[in-house]
């Protein structure tokens, strides 16, 4: 069977790239693989058929990449919701608007049976807990597109931490990416969320007040979302350190995960990625399980996508389980939104969050 699939924002995760990960001559210009529409034409049984955009330009250079029919292209994606028969929606808006867009596809008269949404979740709690909602109501599978969680190597890494035990009991995490919180440490977070499979619920935060998005960008609004970091206590116990406070030329996207029974590190930028087993007291460096090298963007991040989109297919089947339910992607952001809390009242807080906590706003793009 054929599906059909719309995305609702025309920009770069969408298919037209994104600064500081594609050639700048093409960002904007032509199609790039590791994106919604990218994943889309990878899979066989999976056709992108409409798009929308606000922006009459980007909408036309998308249409133009990507195939799509000028009848097809939408300037509200009210229109595009009404007008087109949808069996997957895409919403590759800033984060600020994915409470509208995602909550309007699943209110649609016809509704998709997948909503495809961008990370992070939203930009406040109470917006991702109304879209969840939203998509319950309707039976709707809310994927949302922390793309590690498809990567083969990952999914592989959560086995051997969750199911074979390779560390034993996890005592300690480090992590380290770049800035921004909102925009890049989400996927550290719900890295880190996937591999241990627990809840935190002690965050302590600081910010630093720096956002080198604006620059990357070339973005005339201020954003609140900012580098910063902290420490997190799960419930089981496990001390997390987070660093997201460095550009992106000097940072690199690293764990180091420390078990009763060995450790791992982890470096996803640099192409190492090393295990140590504890031996009688010593730490003895063995190769990982299962695993043939280290994660890479150019290979692994790029094939998150149409690993994704044949998810959205495979749930469209019904022959999978949500593997990105929304229920897991609001994990990031609520320890996002404790981090600003907690920076700016000088307080530890305590998840989940209560109101009127979890109408914090953290605004980015």
């Amino acid at each position: 069977m054929m599906y059909r699939a719309g995305i609702i924002g025309a920009g770069g995760i969408a298919g037209l790239g994104i600064l500081g990960m594609h050639d700048e001559d093409d960002v904007g210009e032509t199609k790039v693989r590791a994106s919604h529409a990218g994943g889309y034409d990878a899979t066989e049984d999976i056709e992108l058929v409409a798009v929308a955009d606000v922006d009459e330009e980007a909408l036309a250079t998308f249409g133009d990449a990507w195939d799509v029919p000028a009848e097809h292209r939408y300037t509200s994606h009210e229109a595009m919701l009404a007008a087109e028969d949808l069996d997957a929606v895409s919403v590759c808006t800033p984060s600020y608007l994915h409470h509208d867009h995602v909550v309007d596809a699943a209110s649609a008269a016809d509704p998709p049976s997948v909503i495809w949404c961008e990370k992070p979740i939203a930009s406040q709690v109470a917006n991702a807990r109304a879209m969840i909602d939203a998509c319950d109501r309707r039976e709707i599978d809310l994927v949302v597109n922390h793309s590690f969680r498809f990567t083969e190597k990952l999914q592989r890494l959560r086995t051997l931490l969750q199911d074979e035990a390779l560390l034993g009991e996890v005592q300690s995490v480090s992590a380290q990416f770049r800035q921004e919180l909102l925009r890049n440490a989400t996927h550290v977070l719900d890295t880190l969320s996937y591999l241990l499979d627990q809840d935190v619920d002690t965050v302590a935060g600081h910010l630093t007040g720096t956002n080198g998005a604006t620059t990357a960008l070339d973005a005339d609004e201020q954003v609140t979302d900012s580098g910063g970091g902290g420490f997190l206590v799960t419930d089981e116990d496990v001390y997390i350190n987070v660093d997201c406070t460095l550009e992106r030329e000097i940072s690199s996207m690293t764990f180091q995960i420390v078990g009763t029974e060995g450790k791992c590190y982890l470096n996803n930028d640099d192409g190492e990625w090393r295990y140590w087993r504890l031996e009688d007291g010593e730490h003895v460096e063995r190769e990982l399980p299962g695993i043939d090298g280290a994660w890479s963007w150019d290979e692994d991040y790029r094939s998150a996508f149409p690993n994704a989109a044949r998810h959205v297919s495979d749930l469209l089947d019904g022959a999978a389980t949500n593997h990105s339910p929304g229920t897991e992607a609001i994990t990031s952001l609520e320890v996002i939104i404790g981090l600003y809390v907690s920076h700016n009242t000088d307080s530890i807080v305590s998840l989940p969050l209560e109101r009127p906590l979890e109408d914090v706003t953290v605004t980015s793009w």
